[in-house]
């Protein structure tokens, strides 16, 4: 349930720092261009803060959560806190997700919740915007990088999908339940806070690996662990064969799946690759 009608942007009290240039950190919603209203949270970042300078010379990350995520979880938080040290930080909740309205469409038009939440980082005055995402959020930046060329300045996908409809794990196979079935669909809501559209995709989206071939000359870079339980490594292999050379593949040894697995050293070498990339 929202905290604010869809289409409405709650006012914030965030007044720029006049000796620095940054923002105050905010908590605010967004319109999406389907007029879904989308939570947001920004953070100036460490970075900015301890340099005392505009916030135009640091980057921003547009942390794009995985399926069942909101901005208010402690793994998303964990992530945005890392990545601080690096830059500005934007988090916002995918529509059906937490305080975000609307429904989940798992990856669909997700793109438009992010396009949002990128346009309004930019607003903030950050010249660089780098998408970072993770599982199904991974699968969203990489989308949003095709459809809207020169967005962003940078992509970190982690722990995507290359292919939709994949059920050749345990994980994914519940998943699927949770998605199709009416039951499922309860307990995404009152079990882990994700309203569930009931519909199919219709058409069916463009594929992560079909979005990756059309990013360049956009940086990317693809994460993966080797212990993934959800998409084996047939996904960022298949990821890193779309984009024919472009970008880079890390294979993370003994990693697990998206944000819960990403340790602080990975998060810290993201920033650093963001930092060098995005310029």
């Amino acid at each position: 349930m929202s905290s604010g009608p869809a289409g409405h942007v709650v006012r914030s009290t965030v007044r720029p720092n006049c000796e620095t240039g940054t923002s105050a950190p905010l908590r605010t919603f967004l319109p999406t261009a389907d007029g879904v209203s989308v939570d947001f949270v920004y953070e100036p970042g460490a970075a900015v803060y301890d340099a005392g300078q505009s916030s135009a010379r640091h980057p921003v990350f547009v942390v794009a959560h995985g399926f069942t995520g909101d901005v208010d979880r402690p793994h998303v938080r964990r992530v945005a806190s890392v990545l601080a040290r690096h830059g500005a930080v934007a988090l916002f909740s995918f529509r059906g997700h937490g305080r975000s309205g609307g429904h989940s469409t798992v990856g669909d038009r997700e793109v438009l919740d992010l396009a949002a939440a990128v346009d309004r980082a930019r607003s903030l005055g950050h010249a660089r915007v780098v998408a970072v995402g993770f599982s199904m959020g991974g699968s969203v930046v990489l989308r949003h990088a095709a459809l809207y060329p020169g967005a962003v300045d940078a992509v970190v996908s982690v722990s995507a999908p290359a292919r939709w409809y994949y059920r050749g794990t345990a994980p994914m196979r519940r998943l699927h339940w949770m998605v199709t079935r009416p039951e499922g669909r309860l307990v995404g809501r009152y079990g882990f806070r994700t309203r569930i559209h009931r519909r199919d995709w219709d058409p069916v989206p463009l594929s992560p690996a079909e979005a990756v071939a059309r990013i360049a000359p956009t940086p990317l870079l693809i994460v993966h662990g080797d212990r993934d339980g959800y998409f084996p490594l047939d996904h960022p292999r298949m990821l890193a064969e779309a984009a024919a050379g472009h970008g880079e593949l890390w294979l993370e040894h003994g990693m697990g799946h998206a944000e819960h697995a990403a340790g602080e050293d990975l998060l810290n070498r993201i920033g650093d690759w963001a930092v060098a990339r995005a310029g």
